[in-house]
């Protein structure tokens, strides 16, 4: 066990119990990426306060085909990645229907990325899916006004997550079921059933297929 104990009047601590494992996923609905890119960021940046009046310019003509260029998470070796925390969220997120304490998951389960983000050095893990098509989405502003959202989907989609997890805190195969529960109760990307912002699209949502 890694928990302590006294022996005359000394703590003494095993190591931690760090196992590793690969688990495939398979996705059971479109994954739909949207990486806030950092065309956005400058622009947020140059937002006009409330109280000051916005200079009139002339409004430049969208480029769709780079948006949905920018929306997307890549590696330096051209790969599409998902972000590993949104993983590693979703099986906190699934520890609400079990009723496992979600601090003991935190402390207990991490996902391993095989990249990060050539723009912004998001973890990523790989996707296994081929090359996706360009969607395209009316959305409403926080200030009510109706815009368009470009986005990148994948229909049919998989990975091989490697999670790291201490085996004195939660066993092998609960690390899996979690996992499995994380795809099919919480999902992952754009329009995931388990959102903050609304109860998503459906999309997003996987099984786990195979564990090794």
């Amino acid at each position: 066990m890694a928990f302590g104990k006294k022996e005359t009047g000394i703590a003494v601590i095993q190591p931690a119990n760090i196992v590793r494992a690969t688990i495939h996923i398979r996705g059971t609905a479109p994954y739909v990426m949207n990486r806030f890119s950092k065309k956005a960021e400058l622009m947020l940046g140059m937002a006009t306060p409330k109280n000051q009046k916005k200079a009139r310019t002339e409004r430049k003509a969208r480029d769709y085909a780079q948006e949905f260029l920018d929306c997307q998470h890549r590696a330096a070796a051209g790969w599409a990645g998902m972000p590993a925390p949104g993983f590693r969220k979703a099986m906190i997120d699934a520890c609400r229907t079990v009723g496992l304490v979600m601090t003991t998951a935190k402390m207990s389960v991490f996902v391993i990325a095989d990249g990060v983000d050539v723009a912004d050095g998001t973890p990523l893990v790989r996707l296994i899916g081929g090359e996706p098509e360009q969607i395209e989405s009316h959305v409403r502003n926080d200030n009510g006004s109706i815009d368009i959202r470009v986005r990148a989907m994948w229909r049919e989609w998989a990975a091989a997550v490697t999670v790291e997890f201490d085996a004195d805190m939660i066993t092998a195969e609960s690390v899996v079921n979690l996992l499995d529960r994380a795809g099919r109760q919480v999902g992952v990307g754009e329009g995931r059933p388990f959102s903050k912002n609304s109860v998503g699209q459906g999309w997003g949502t996987f099984t786990v297929v195979e564990a090794a």
